[in-house]
């Protein structure tokens, strides 16, 4: 995902090839070689596939957890003239913006997920790979305008589907991933510190669909009240984007 202003902006994580991210990014009207930095949330190959090939064409300086760092250099996924920088707590400023990063429980090294402050004040979080909601991504997201979280997998889609049996314990567990309703569960209360805008994402091919992320969730906000484009508004990022599309907030 990039998060950018008039200032410039930065890319969390390039799952997909070398060239279709940046094709994607031309496509939005953003220069790859524009980049104030690259942010890894965790080294898993949906997340950095296309990190080594970027790098090699256009050096942005990358930052990560020290696990997360380490993981990349052991597994070959950065070319050996990357700029790769350790963030800690404090997070750092690129392109204008303040990235803050928070622990993720996921089964990585050391994950993830970052909150940026953008020059205007407005903030925006991403918090994917979640087997749980902790307090630490609750503190952080907490009062964020736009929350961008993660919606991976309908319960009985996934209990019911084709995945071998070690998989689904996996995802269900708390180093795993989000589901529906889990996401769902939380956004009232996201409301009530302040956060208006909502993007569900990380959707899983084989258990998931749109429609049924976005009907869950709106089926929870509904039972407390709040109503659409009115208290809150609710889109679904693609799981692949071609279009080079951009949330405005």
């Amino acid at each position: 995902m990039y998060f950018g202003s008039g200032d410039g902006g930065i890319l969390i994580d390039i799952g997909m090839s070398a060239k279709k991210t940046a094709a994607a990014l031309q496509s939005a009207g953003i220069a790859p070689e524009s980049l104030g930095g690259i942010f890894i949330t965790h080294e898993h190959i949906d997340h950095v596939s296309g990190l080594r090939v970027f790098l090699k064409r256009y050096p942005i300086p990358v930052y990560a957890s020290a696990g997360t760092c380490s993981a990349l250099r052991e597994q070959g996924l950065l070319p050996e003239s990357a700029e790769l920088n350790v963030l800690g707590a404090a997070g750092t400023q690129a392109a204008g913006i303040q990235v803050r990063p928070f622990h993720t429980s996921h089964d990585c090294r050391e994950g993830y997920g970052y909150v940026m402050s953008m020059p205007d004040g407005r903030t925006a979080a991403l918090s994917t790979d979640l087997g749980y909601l902790s307090e630490e991504v609750l503190d952080a997201v907490s009062g964020c305008d736009l929350v961008v979280m993660e919606s991976n997998h309908d319960v009985r889609m996934l209990q019911n589907g084709s995945y071998p049996y070690p998989l689904k314990r996996r995802i269900l567990s708390d180093i795993g991933h989000l589901s529906n309703e889990s996401c769902a569960g939380i956004l009232p209360e996201l409301i009530r510190t302040g956060s208006t805008r909502f993007v569900l994402a990380h959707l899983s091919r084989e258990n998931n669909l749109p429609e049924l992320a976005l009907a869950t969730s709106r089926a929870e906000l509904q039972l407390h009240g709040m109503r659409e484009n009115l208290d809150y508004s609710l889109a679904v990022a693609p799981r692949e984007n071609h279009s080079g599309h951009i949330s405005i907030f």
